[in-house]
């Protein structure tokens, strides 16, 4: 999933737990993040599901969880940690990741449900409208494609979803739009040299001061 971006929401406090049992699950986090950063997924899985036996109900735990069946392609248990995590904690991290994982496994109906109640309860990253936008692209919505993108391009208005844009825009036979935005997204890319500034004429007592000194013999 090239342009799948998994959202790891912030690891939850355990602050009402006792500060022996709250140490562990720090260390546990630690290995998760840690193992999962390595592809040691075992490991991983291990520490989480720990951390899970301990605090049945943590959100974050189910996401990362997910996270980690999602990278293995295990796309059942996925959804399924990542619907409990929704249903623990309504986030807009947890239905972008279930979003992807019905994208993934061609279910485009249910990712686009996903994706926009993600949108409604998140909208100010561009990632989401972009995923958003490869969904409708599959159902063969053009007017909705294009209107996603827009609005990751006003977020976030960078070379490369520009290009995304620009290239949905030749799809629905806008090139002139499509070509505008290409030659913007050029120009960002290209590096501005800066302009050499004609060097001042020395002063009489700078040119001395520069002259090759006489070797002593």
């Amino acid at each position: 999933m090239i342009w799948a971006i998994f959202y790891h929401p912030s690891i939850k406090e355990t602050g009402d737990l006792p500060t022996k049992i709250t140490n562990k699950l720090d260390q546990l986090w630690e290995i998760a993040q840690e193992s999962i950063r390595e592809n040691k997924y075992l490991r991983a899985e291990k520490a989480l599901l720990t951390i899970l036996r301990v605090d049945e109900k943590n959100a974050t735990a189910y996401n990362r969880l997910g996270i980690l069946y999602a990278k293995q392609r295990a796309y059942k248990d996925a959804i399924e940690c990542f619907e409990i995590a929704q249903s623990l904690e309504p986030s807009a991290s947890s239905l972008h990741n279930v979003g992807l994982i019905y994208y993934e496994t061609e279910n485009y109906e249910k990712a686009s449900l996903a994706f926009e109640q993600a949108l409604e309860m998140e909208d100010d990253l561009a990632a989401r409208y972009i995923a958003y936008a490869k969904v409708q692209e599959k159902i063969g919505n053009t007017k909705k494609v294009i209107n996603a993108l827009e609005k990751a391009v006003e977020l976030e208005p960078i070379p490369q979803t520009l290009k995304i844009l620009a290239e949905a825009y030749d799809n629905a036979g806008q090139a002139e739009l499509a070509e505008e935005l290409r030659k913007k997204a050029t120009k960002m890319l290209t590096p501005t040299t800066p302009s050499k500034k004609a060097d001042a004429p020395r002063s009489r007592q700078q040119r001395k001061i520069h002259q090759p000194r006489k070797i002593v013999m």
